[in-house]
């Protein structure tokens, strides 16, 4: 086998260090395809960006490493917010609407009825009482 001229393995370079910064920007890579918030066929790549600057003699040349690495961005999440102007304070509000529906109720995971913007029903109904809100609900059947 005849001997290279120019010997300089990719993971020797720097007593390994540049295949240490490569193995890492990998995990990343693959930590990222395996993220179920990214969009699978995405592409993602890491670019190894070697540069020689030799001295005034060009016998000894210093190489510097550097990697970029593009990963599939995270995919936006979407959701509803309702807003409004409070009658009596005139401050502005704004809460999630966990229903789906404005003004209906619903139950979470642990079978707990909440208002539209995700408050429990049985604290709504003492803060009415405390405030002395007449219930019209209260009398029926």
């Amino acid at each position: 086998m005849a001997q290279k001229n120019i010997d300089l393995p990719l993971s020797n370079l720097a007593n390994g260090a540049i295949q240490e910064k490569l193995d890492y920007e990998l995990k990343k890579v693959f930590d990222n395809i395996h993220d179920k918030n990214t969009k699978a066929q995405d592409k993602r790549a890491i670019t190894i960006k070697l540069e020689f600057k030799p001295d005034e003699n060009r016998q000894t040349v210093s190489v510097t490493s550097d990697f970029t690495t593009k990963l599939a961005n995270v995919e936006g999440v979407t959701t509803t917010v309702l807003t409004g102007r409070d009658l009596n304070t005139g401050s502005i509000a704004a809460k999630e609407l966990k229903s789906n529906v404005p003004g209906q109720t619903y139950f979470d995971d642990d079978s707990t009825q909440k208002t539209d913007v995700g408050e429990p029903i049985d604290v709504v109904e003492q803060e009415m009482q405390r405030k002395n809100v007449i219930n019209l609900q209260k009398g029926r059947g």
